[in-house]
């Protein structure tokens, strides 16, 4: 696979990771936070910082990379300024779950379990 076919290839270092899955379990990455885009959640971008002293780039990836990790509901409503919404999603470092009964709540769930994604080691220190 080329880097041309790569999942994403840092602007900063030009470290490549092939797969999603090789850069999901990278230890070297931070996961940030999530720019909201209300007109079109899976354009909203999933930022991360590739945290090693020779680069410490941000690097962005559209939400839509990273929907198919969620397996629950999706709700019709924007609920952004209406009961039961806790802006969440207007604070980009905010990496929580949502609980309303919102379209944008999905993208919360998938943005918790990338947060969590095991990383390379972690199962071997268990």
């Amino acid at each position: 696979m080329s880097d041309v076919d790569a999942f994403k290839v840092c602007t900063n270092c030009q470290h490549v990771w092939q797969d999603r899955e090789s850069f999901l379990s990278d230890t070297t990455l931070r996961m940030e936070g999530y720019q909201v885009n209300f007109v079109n959640l899976e354009e909203g971008l999933f930022l991360f910082t590739h945290n090693i002293e020779s680069c410490c780039s941000t690097i962005a990836i559209p939400a839509a990379e990273f929907t198919d990790l969620h397996d629950g509901p999706v709700f019709d409503e924007n609920l952004k300024g209406k009961e039961g919404c806790d802006d969440s999603c207007l604070h980009t470092g905010v990496i929580d779950s949502c609980k309303a009964e919102c379209e944008c709540a999905y993208v919360r769930d998938v943005l918790v379990k990338v947060k969590d994604w095991p990383k390379h080691g972690e199962e071997e220190a268990r």
